[in-house]
């Protein structure tokens, strides 16, 4: 029997995500082996897991209360039967190895693995969470998205899809651009707040689009199924194209000049690496953590930060302009934001993988 390899990683495609795209890469690397997922019936695991061809075993939420509750008396008992049905998962796959991406489902998957089964961590936001920081207690094999978010993590990156860690977006523009009538000569601002949209960013681009297309720059924009109300006035815009969703991202970034959009792990990681630059605006939750993921390639020169608190069509347009007309500038960008970025991620990850099953094996 191949290598077994089971995932932790429910709740976000956050989480979701970047075990997916590790499962790929162990496929790649050793097609006999397998790899199934550990999610709960709340998240979106239950339907990205499935789409890409993995089975995925069920365990209770066990979400931890952010303020004292009565959801905090039961919590002892709710991490127990989690434990044990990540424990029972582990057995019956037969496990060589669990993989944690932090989230809801790798707590209980690292305290049933611990001293059983060979465990690797992995870290995608520059703040790491509370799973994850317990997970690496357990394990050499840690690795993170940006330096010094875990103790002794060695910073790989982010797993990506490999249409996204291959793109070449120069050779892909022109077939992109014709997916949306778009000029491949003249430049594209590409708009996106995740696959639900979001309304602060839809809202500026909205007060922005006429100055934007006035001087000659395009609008691809993702405004999410349910925020059609908030477009309905500048469909008819020339140079304005809007969608409610796209499957798969890589020819957005291939046709887009630059974007505009959240500070998610992921969404920072894929701009990185195909060198994207972007206006990116954090949305103002939890513990600051987009802001901070965000940080190190606006650092890099690759990226220009604005708060979701002072976004408006004014500023969206003057910080849009200020780059997507100026091709020096604008490759300058784009060559800073794919300096920082990191492409091999996923087979980095999936050698320390194996790693951890030889040792394992010992």
């Amino acid at each position: 029997m191949g290598l077994r390899v089971v995932v932790a990683g429910g709740g976000t495609a956050g989480h979701v995500e970047p075990a997916l795209n590790l499962a790929d890469a162990v496929k790649a690397m050793n097609p006999d082996a397998v790899v199934t997922a550990i999610g709960t019936a709340e998240g979106l695991e239950t339907r990205l897991v499935p789409a890409r061809g993995y089975e995925l075993d069920l365990i209770e939420r066990v979400p931890l209360p952010r303020r004292p509750s009565k959801d905090l008396l039961t919590l002892p008992r709710r991490v127990r039967k989690a434990v044990r049905q990540c424990r029972e998962i582990l057995q019956v796959r037969q496990a060589d190895v669990l993989v944690g991406f932090g989230g809801f489902v790798a707590l209980p998957a690292y305290l049933a693995a611990r001293g059983r089964v060979p465990i690797v961590v992995h870290e995608a936001n520059a703040k790491a969470g509370l799973a994850n920081k317990v997970g690496r207690r357990f394990t050499p094999f840690v690795a993170e998205a940006t330096s010094e978010s875990l103790p002794g993590a060695v910073r790989i990156g982010i797993p990506l899809r490999e249409s996204i860690a291959n793109l070449d977006r120069a050779a892909r523009r022109r077939s992109a651009c014709a997916r949306w009538d778009l000029d491949p000569q003249r430049p594209c601002l590409l708009v996106f707040g995740g696959s639900q949209g979001a309304r602060s960013l839809n809202a500026a681009t909205v007060a922005a689009a006429q100055a934007l297309t006035a001087a000659g720059v395009q609008i691809l924009h993702v405004y999410g199924p349910n925020n059609t109300d908030q477009v309905e006035g500048i469909t008819d815009l020339p140079d304005y194209h809007g969608v409610a969703y796209i499957d798969g991202m890589d020819d957005a970034y291939a046709a887009a000049d630059m974007a505009v959009c959240r500070a998610g792990a992921m969404t920072c990681a894929e701009l990185a690496a195909v060198g994207l630059p972007a206006v990116y605006v954090p949305l103002p939750i939890g513990n600051g953590e987009q802001r901070h993921n965000a940080a190190p390639v606006v650092e890099a020169g690759g990226g220009i930060l604005v708060d979701d608190a002072q976004l408006s069509g004014t500023l969206l347009s003057a910080s849009v302009l200020d780059v997507i007309t100026d091709r020096g500038r604008l490759d300058t960008m784009s060559a800073n934001a794919a300096e920082h970025g990191v492409r091999d991620a996923a087979g980095r990850l999936a050698d320390m993988v194996m790693a951890a099953a030889a040792k394992g094996d010992k």
